[in-house]
């Protein structure tokens, strides 16, 4: 038994959407949420600038003695998982994109199509691909990266005619041309705008590695016994801007008045 919190981070808001199916399942755990609100997005910046700014949110977090980190971000996974576990060896660190690849191979064969949506650095990272065929090789795969989606629901524009003429300018060709009839939210943003998808596109079986990361972390909690007992928790939520829209996407995302919650501002001078 362990009541330690569990670490999660990403660029900003949309890792968000990995905690609620986390403390549904296990709701003794408590939680200390990074969101680099101030630094968003990280999909479009360089790898080395990624390593960086994960590296000083990981050392935060584990300041924090947490006794998981998990990385609630698909670019944050893509380029730096390796260098943040042999940082911290003695603390499980787990990357979002693995449970998802681990998904499409138990359930999807040569003859399904599976497209991933992504943003620009996971797109040429390979990642998705990488662990797919090395698990399922003969599953047909095609991505393509969607730049302009994070920034808008990062403001907030969700329900809305603009988002839903950004998501079928990037997928409108690519879905007919590679005959896509599974799909992979392969940032984690992008659940905040499945059902705008699902609306245009009912005919998609789509994936959703947010979800995956739940019984992945169960798992590995299990495992290492650390899993929380009885905990008298309070879920803390950390970011380097806290606006009136990641507040608010809380409340959306967690059911009100089911977690106690606690929201914090932290000055990017501490990086300094």
């Amino acid at each position: 038994m362990d009541n330690r919190p569990i670490g999660f981070f990403d660029s900003g808001l949309g890792g968000l959407t990995c905690i609620s199916p986390l403390l549904s399942a296990m709701p003794d755990e408590r939680i200390i949420y990074f969101g680099d609100t101030a630094r968003t997005p990280y999909g479009s910046k360089a790898p080395s600038t990624i390593k960086t700014f994960s590296l000083q949110i990981a050392d935060f977090l584990v300041h924090r003695n947490v006794k998981m980190i998990v990385i609630a971000c698909n670019t944050v996974s893509a380029v730096c998982l390796p260098e943040l576990k042999e940082r911290y060896p003695d603390i499980p660190i787990v990357g979002i994109i693995r449970p998802a690849a681990e998904k499409v191979a138990k359930t999807c064969n040569k003859g399904n199509s599976v497209g991933i949506i992504s943003t620009k650095v996971t797109y040429k990272s390979g990642v998705y691909e990488r662990l797919i065929h090395q698990l399922a090789p003969d599953i047909p795969i095609h991505t393509i990266p969607c730049p302009a989606l994070v920034p808008l629901i990062e403001e907030g524009i969700i329900e809305n005619e603009i988002m839903d003429l950004s998501i079928q300018y990037y997928m409108d060709h690519f879905l007919t041309y590679h005959k896509i009839d599974t799909l992979i939210l392969g940032c984690t943003h992008y659940p905040l705008i499945r059902e705008n998808i699902s609306k245009l596109y009912p005919f998609l079986d789509i994936i959703d590695p947010a979800r995956e990361i739940a019984s992945h972390v169960q798992k590995q909690l299990t495992e290492s016994n650390l899993l929380a007992r009885n905990s008298d928790f309070e879920n803390t939520f950390y970011a380097s801007d806290l606006s009136e829209n990641f507040v608010n996407m809380i409340n959306r995302i967690f059911e009100i008045g089911k977690f106690r919650v606690a929201f914090k501002n932290l000055d990017l001078d501490i990086y300094e």
